[in-house]
């Protein structure tokens, strides 16, 4: 939300503060007012006046026991008390929710973001090596410039992407061409991969093959599966993304030759925070599953561990496909 709509969420929790709590004093005071005058008309006596009413004749007169009425203001009013006390705790209780809300989208969005950025960053300090070994051995640097560049420019897509998203606007218009998708997320993994000694095998598919969702969003996710998978490869293995057609579907895999996913893992590797006994060569935050999922969902697909065992795992992403 802005900073605007902030501000009138703030405010309308007020009134209803307010309003709550002076509607629920009101009916308070007016049930114990009502109780109070059924009890002094429930013990009241009358008496007849022998030292003259009205112009001096014996008269009745309301006679009331002090002793008798006084518990009952004294109950009644700590009654009072404690009702408006309950009411103002339930209201401010039912005021502050959205403040909490509010809490809780930051509290993601920081998680969120620490996350999405991690990888594009360990990437951009891995180039950042590169180029000064390069400059060492006075190689051209023009081709790692080009890299660092277009890193620095994915990142700040990725966090535009991602303030849309917690601003309820999340770029849902747009479609992808899945090969530059899928090979902007190979780019960014590919100096992770390559410390690893991983290689990162991409297979696009058809050529002019389209996703119903973002480019940006589709390399997010790309990223977010290539750079898992490499994480649990071993040495010396690949892993291989490929994308087919089935029907109006497109379905991406990414394979891995890792050890695989335990079962009792398997429920809930998309669940944010969560973590399986190992968590590969590079310790996360238990976040990179979630969120590709998030993001998919968002757009209509899905993600699943199509299979898994100990010679590897297979991720597949399937998508609307544009037309």
């Amino acid at each position: 939300m802005s900073a605007a709509e902030d501000r009138r969420v703030v405010r309308r929790a007020g009134a209803r503060v307010g309003l709550l709590v002076g509607g629920a004093s009101a009916v308070a005071l007016t049930i114990g007012v009502a109780i109070l005058v059924g009890v002094l008309l429930t013990g009241a006596r009358r008496e007849t006046d022998h030292h003259g009413g009205r112009g001096g004749l014996p008269g009745d007169r309301v006679v009331v026991d002090f002793d008798d009425v006084l518990p009952w203001v004294l109950g009644l009013g700590l009654l009072g008390v404690a009702v408006i006390g309950v009411v103002g705790w339930a209201a401010s209780r039912w005021s502050v929710r959205p403040l909490d809300e509010a809490l809780r989208r930051q509290r993601a969005f920081v998680s969120d973001a620490s996350h999405e950025l991690r990888t594009p960053l360990t990437a951009l300090s891995s180039r950042v090596q590169i180029a000064q070994r390069r400059l060492a051995r006075g190689e051209p640097l023009d081709d790692t410039l080009d890299r660092l560049r277009r890193d620095a420019d994915l990142m700040d897509d990725v966090l535009t992407d991602m303030l849309l998203s917690a601003e309820g606007a999340a770029s849902a218009d747009g479609t992808a061409a899945v090969a530059d998708g899928l090979r902007s997320a190979e780019a960014v993994v590919a100096p992770l991969a390559a410390e690893a000694g991983v290689a990162v095998e991409v297979d696009a598919g058809p050529e002019g093959l389209r996703v119903d969702m973002p480019t940006v969003t589709l390399t997010r996710v790309g990223i977010a599966l290539i750079d898992n998978a490499v994480s649990h490869a071993p040495g010396g293995s690949a892993v291989r993304v490929t994308a087919s057609v089935a029907g109006d579907t497109v379905e991406i895999r990414v394979i891995d030759a890792g050890g695989g996913i335990r079962p009792e893992d398997q429920g809930r590797i998309f669940e944010r925070f969560a973590r399986g006994a190992e968590s590969g060569r590079r310790r996360g935050f238990g976040l990179g599953l979630a969120l590709v999922r998030e993001a998919t969902e968002r757009h209509g697909g899905t993600i699943a561990v199509e299979r898994t065992s100990a010679e590897g795992t297979v991720f597949l992403l399937r998508l609307r496909r544009a037309r």
